[in-house]
């Protein structure tokens, strides 16, 4: 993968909204805005299990069985880099929606593969699908072909961001990870655990632990705590302490009643204002051109077309591409040499 599309894939995975989804066990509804025709929703018409109102898009459903959606998805055809090129530009110029469609529709094999490697969290295979199609709709309706790369690679990181979070929020009432090394140490405690051998109930012996945040890049805490909350279920706090028959007090009350921690939220707002001013310092490295270029591409809400800077600029598209890679990686580069001479950088 290129330096460019790297960064670009970096840009909009670090600016990806999330939004509320079903809780589990309900049968979701699901809708892409942008995409108004595109409302899936498994169904037993016919028998198939498999339902769109907008082109018979499959749908993944228990009734049906999972081959049988595997198979109805891999009778549509991949597309070739100037099919899709073309579709895009149809869909971004004039909302076409034939082309969204087949693009959506050439892509579910790679948002069913995704989804496969997220087995074994207790969740129904079909749900997940259903949540990596969410996905790709999602890149699909913010995808540029002007950028240079393919849907394919833009489009991962749409369906595993959909996918983790529905899991995230799934997986147990309680929120299990916040931070990205959260999110990353719940989605690799599992695999780290079976990779060594350490299929002990319970906490993990002392040399499990430091082999496993040495391989993850977490802290040995980090190690305990996740494994803890993931070995035990969900408990109400309405639950009684003992048995019912000795005893009516509840967990809840032995908890402490604490006020917002106000030096916690400080600290966060006071580093989200240290990283915005050690982006316009870092900005200074970049000449006036290099600087009008990067904002236009990267930091734009409603990023402008290559080919409106080479007009603007009286360059060729290709070189506005290079000035904006080159920016970008001098940007990136400054920012890292700011951030360790101001200590704000932390040791894995």
């Amino acid at each position: 993968m290129s330096d460019r599309t790297d960064g670009v894939s970096r840009y909009h995975r670090n600016n990806f909204k999330t939004v509320p989804r079903p809780i589990r066990g309900t049968k979701p509804l699901k809708k892409v805005h942008g995409l108004p025709k595109w409302d899936v929703k498994p169904n037993n018409i016919g028998g198939t299990g498999h339902v769109s109102n907008y082109a018979n898009l499959p749908a993944p459903s228990p009734e049906a069985g999972m081959s049988r959606y595997l198979s109805e998805i891999r009778k549509f055809p991949l597309l070739e880099p100037e099919e899709e090129y073309m579709l895009a530009k149809r869909w971004v110029e004039d909302q076409d929606s034939e082309a969204a469609h087949k693009m959506v529709t050439s892509h579910l094999r790679l948002a069913a593969k995704i989804a496969m490697g997220y087995r074994g969290y207790g969740l129904p295979q079909a749900e997940v699908i259903s949540e990596a199609n969410v996905g790709l709709m999602q890149a699909v309706k913010r995808f540029d072909p002007e950028k240079g790369f393919r849907l394919a690679t833009y489009a991962m990181w749409w369906i595993r961001a959909s996918i983790q979070e529905y899991i995230l929020r799934s997986w147990s009432l309680v929120k299990l990870g916040t931070t990205s090394a959260q999110k990353k140490l719940f989605f690799n405690l599992r695999k780290a655990k079976n990779r060594i051998g350490a299929l002990e109930e319970g906490d993990l012996r002392p040399e499990n632990v430091k082999r496993i945040a040495n391989d993850l890049g977490v802290t040995e805490a980090e190690v305990v705590s996740m494994n803890r909350r993931m070995s035990g279920g969900d408990a109400s706090l309405n639950a009684t302490v003992g048995s019912e028959d000795e005893s009516s007090m509840q967990w809840q009350d032995w908890l402490e009643d604490e006020d917002a921690d106000q030096a916690t939220d400080y600290a966060e707002r006071n580093e989200l204002d240290a990283r915005r001013a050690l982006l316009v310092q870092a900005m200074d490295v970049l000449n006036e051109r290099e600087r009008d270029i990067l904002q236009e591409r990267r930091l734009a809400e409603q990023a402008v077309t290559l080919e409106e800077l080479s007009g603007r600029y009286e360059v060729s598209r290709e070189r506005i591409r290079q000035i904006e890679v080159r920016a970008f990686e001098k940007l990136q580069k400054r920012m890292r040499e700011l951030a360790g001479q101001q200590g704000m950088l932390t040791q894995a």
